[in-house]
């Protein structure tokens, strides 16, 4: 179920500069369908949001996990190429795809922005293609630690502890089909993380990291 509103102008070179519509979404509703026609533009207000894509057989892979600030429904036809669906409760911007000819502050955000989605859909092009399991799952849970792994991470801070509590929006068999694996095998690594002490397992929602550097030595990247 969705709500629907109009954002006021405002400052800041996003969709609501030039009075895009908002919509508040609760978590699993579908914003739109593969093979929609693909008319508009969206930008993340807040929340999560995946996109994926499903084959003949039923089998689901999820290209893209979307946070706030992502923009998505770019289309290279004029259908959707995946189904957009909300991970918890978000809102999203919307314009016709039109406007964005009218505004070149709104076309430079979008170049920066598909600039960095880009970046990061190579970067899950090598984690598919060549990391382990393990390293994939390490990957994901470090994806979600704010300026944390990468080139130019310093690591901690002098004396600080190097812990972080994580919330989880995917479950276990969305995590599979964000990192092309089955469920049992997620399980399985979640389990060996815990084992290792380098996780510690709350809920299925909830991971605590017991040190952010160990989880990130087991990437792939170092």
């Amino acid at each position: 179920m969705r709500a629907e509103s109009v954002t006021q102008p405002a400052a800041g070179g996003s969709f609501a500069d030039i009075g895009a519509k908002t919509h508040s979404f609760g978590s699993h509703d579908v914003i739109f369908y593969e093979g929609d026609p693909a008319k508009r533009l969206y930008e993340l207000a807040a929340g999560t949001v995946m996109l994926f894509k499903l084959l003949p057989d039923g089998r689901r892979q999820v290209v893209e996990v979307l946070r706030p600030g992502d923009i998505f429904g770019l289309a290279k036809s004029e259908e959707h190429e995946s189904t957009a669906e909300t991970l918890t409760e978000a809102q999203v911007h919307e314009i016709d795809l039109r406007r964005i000819e009218q505004s070149p502050g709104l076309q430079r955000k979008l170049t920066r922005c598909l600039m960095t989605q880009m970046q990061a859909l190579h970067e899950h092009a090598v984690l598919l293609g060549r990391k382990s399991a393990v390293e994939r799952v390490a990957s994901f849970l470090m994806y979600l630690v704010p300026n944390r792994g990468g080139v130019g991470c310093f690591g901690p801070k002098d004396g600080a502890e190097d812990g972080f509590d994580l919330h989880l929006t995917m479950t276990r068999q969305e995590i599979a089909d964000y990192l092309g694996l089955t469920i049992e095998t997620v399980s399985r690594v979640f389990s060996d993380l815990k084992r290792r002490g380098i996780i510690r397992i709350d809920r299925a929602d909830q991971i605590h990291l017991n040190k952010v550097c160990g989880l990130c030595q087991i990437t792939g990247i170092h």
